[in-house]
């Protein structure tokens, strides 16, 4: 095969086994999707585009040995980042030594402190991603009459975590929170009760959460056959997105607040959105992974979107070039309109909060529209009202 006609390949690796394994394979399918509609085009700069996809095993210290081999021994010509910031901050490192062009998939302040420049993140965070991942939890709750007084917050024991927390408690000093109350759980955790138990004690009105999918279910679980019942409850929680997580709580979930990213409802439906997942979706089953996709799928698809706009804009595989045109642009992708801003976040947050509402059964269907999962925060997006206090939603 002639250079001119070699594929373009393109390296990262995703947690395709391990706690994470149910988010990472749907957002594979997602890249998988776009790099046949992309061939099915013609390529990029008129070269087919083929993935190169490895396995970290939701172990961390795997990952710098396999983006060196990615870029050193395959010489990729393109990296991307696999999914969250137990896989992103570890790559960082080898990125910034080479001075790849990166584009990350959902790591939290992943550039906080690097502040690498040819970095850029595909998560709706904005510039503060610590806060504005779970500010409109605290903001609704500093609305309600009577209004909340205190806050506990639990967390899985992982890396994930960290920056979560540190903006949890960056809002709940903001709006007058006191924390009365703080733990961590291993993430082999497998009895939630004496966790709720001691978070009982505390009295608290709110209780924020951030957990992964696994510890989701077992949360969710204790919380519901627990006499104890805070006015608000979620908030960072990594796992009711997911629609096997959904399915398997069904009614349990009613009442729970947490983040997402994107939702079926009306000011969600940007252009192609709708054609995309429903691709998504009939691959899903046979591909054996989220059914609905609604998490993961269009931020993975917008994340090849960037890539390819900045290769097809510059005419170029030079990394340099890429993360200068990122800088400036403004990418139209499923997930609308995207412009990058300081660390290589998004110039504009756009984080929702949602409350599932009217949950009977274990059935994905009743979650295809946004009827089961109301946006509640922020106003201009919202899709229905928030039920308060939690007790009330169940």
């Amino acid at each position: 095969m002639s250079s001119a006609l070699a594929p373009i390949r393109i390296g990262y690796c995703l947690s395709l086994t391990g706690p994470v394994a149910g988010n990472s394979r749907s957002a594979q399918l997602a890249h998988e999707i776009w790099r046949d509609d992309i061939n099915n085009r013609g390529g990029l700069l008129g070269r087919p585009v083929e993935l190169v996809c490895y396995d970290d095993q939701a172990d961390a210290s795997r990952v710098p040995a396999l983006y060196e081999r990615l870029m050193d021994e395959d010489k990729v010509d393109l990296v991307i980042g696999g999914y969250g910031t137990n896989t992103l901050l570890p790559a960082m490192p080898a990125i910034m030594e080479r001075q790849r062009f990166f584009v990350g998939l959902m790591g939290l302040g992943v550039n906080n402190t690097l502040a690498y420049p040819n970095y850029f993140a595909m998560i709706p965070t904005g510039p503060d991603p610590n806060a504005a991942l779970t500010e409109g939890f605290f903001e609704l709750a500093a609305a309600q009459i009577p209004r909340p007084e205190t806050v506990a917050l639990l967390s899985a024991d992982a890396e994930f975590s960290k920056n979560p927390i540190l903006g949890a408690k960056a809002n709940a000093e903001k709006y007058g929170f006191r924390i009365v109350h703080e733990a961590t759980y291993p993430l082999t955790t497998g009895n939630f009760t004496p966790v709720i138990d001691a978070v009982a004690e505390s009295g608290c009105d709110l209780l924020f959460l951030c957990s992964y999918l696994d510890d989701s279910v077992g949360l969710v679980q204790a919380i519901h056959a627990h006499p104890f019942r805070p006015k608000m409850v979620g908030a960072g929680m990594i796992g009711p997105q997911n629609t096997a997580v959904k399915t398997a709580l069904g009614p349990l979930l009613n009442g729970f607040v947490n983040y997402e990213y994107w939702a079926p409802v009306p000011k969600m439906m940007f252009p192609e959105v709708r054609a995309f997942l429903d691709t998504y979706q009939a691959r899903a089953i046979q591909a054996g992974v989220d059914p609905l996709g609604h998490y993961m799928a269009p931020l993975a698809y917008a994340q090849m979107q960037v890539v390819a706009k900045a290769v097809e804009a510059t005419g170029s595989l030079d990394d340099a070039r890429l993360s200068a045109f990122a800088r400036d642009a403004t990418f139209d992708t499923v997930m609308g309109e995207i412009k990058f801003g300081k660390n290589g976040e998004w110039a504009h947050p756009r984080v929702l909060q949602v409350q599932f509402q009217g949950i009977t059964d274990h059935g994905a269907d009743q979650f295809k529209d946004g009827s089961r999962q109301a946006v509640v925060s922020p106003g201009p997006m919202a899709s229905g009202r928030l039920i308060f206090p939690y007790a009330n939603a169940l």
